[in-house]
């Protein structure tokens, strides 16, 4: 069993639903992966102990304590992000709230972006979980959030990290 990064972004999907339940259907829908890519995701990250049985036995739920330590400590190390050009996309780690405008991230440096042709800025190029974070971003702005702090973890350059550590802990309780 090999952690895929999509299994991350299933898991920060999960923590936005809190306790109510959801079908794979659903998840698919508003992922904008296959059902049997929210599955076999699924199963890895329940493998990997991010996510255990859900209340009513039937919608796994993620571990809460051990995805905030993976997200926190491992994250950077196993899933490392790419940089690229200038481009037009959807605002990640200090370009994107809760981060933006923080002590740290004033400046005239572009931001980075997730590359779509819809999103609203242009930055540098950062490379997302999985190719279908920047539409399930627009589309969700809690789920909008983690990513982008998560992205924040995940670049070794942000000077904003600790502070998206703290925020991610604290919606991780």
């Amino acid at each position: 069993m090999i952690l895929k990064p999509q299994d991350i972004f299933i898991c920060l999907k999960l923590v936005t639903k809190g306790r109510q339940p959801w079908t794979y259907q659903q998840l698919s829908a508003e992922l904008f992966m296959s059902a049997s890519e929210i599955n076999a995701g699924v199963r890895r990250a329940r493998r990997a102990r991010l996510a255990g049985p859900g209340p009513d036995g039937a919608s796994p739920q993620p571990n809460l304590l051990a995805l905030g330590e993976f997200l926190i400590h491992g994250l950077k190390y196993a899933f490392p992000p790419d940089r690229g050009a200038f481009t037009q996309g959807v605002p990640t780690a200090h370009g994107a709230s809760p981060l933006a405008g923080a002590p740290g991230t004033e400046g005239g440096d572009p931001i980075p972006v997730w590359p779509h042709p819809q999103g609203p800025v242009r930055g540098y190029a950062f490379s997302p979980l999985y190719r279908s974070v920047p539409s399930a971003a627009l589309a969700d702005p809690a789920l909008h959030e983690l990513l982008a702090l998560v992205d924040a973890i995940r670049d070794e350059r942000s000077r904003v990290s600790n502070l998206a550590v703290r925020e991610l802990t604290a919606r991780l309780r």
